[in-house]
């Protein structure tokens, strides 16, 4: 496996568009390099006997309640609390500026 060295942190640095300077790419370089071997300590485990999970819990599941309908609030209750409306609608400030 590849480890990580300055010229490979200098290379992302480039394709990222960061400006590292020396200084950077030294502590970057050691910091990446210690992660990854770190990392590396996962292959040194024998996993033959896990089965694949997608969660620790396997007995998790979701909890779904069936769809019910409901009556709406009333537009006057639901426009009550708006610092600002406009008939039926909120009224909001412009955050898009047109042409």
């Amino acid at each position: 496996m590849k480890m990580i060295d300055e010229a490979l942190v200098k290379h992302v640095a480039l394709l990222s568009r960061l400006a590292l300077d020396e200084s950077e790419l030294k502590r970057y370089s050691r910091q990446l390099a210690s992660i990854l071997s770190y990392i590396n300590k996962l292959n040194e485990i024998d996993t033959s006997d896990v089965p694949p999970t997608s969660h620790v819990l396997s007995s998790l599941q979701n909890v779904d309640r069936p769809d019910e309908r409901k009556r709406s609030l009333e537009v006057k209750d639901v426009l009550a609390n708006a610092p600002n409306s406009d008939g039926d609608f909120f009224k909001i400030p412009k955050v898009i500026e047109g042409k």
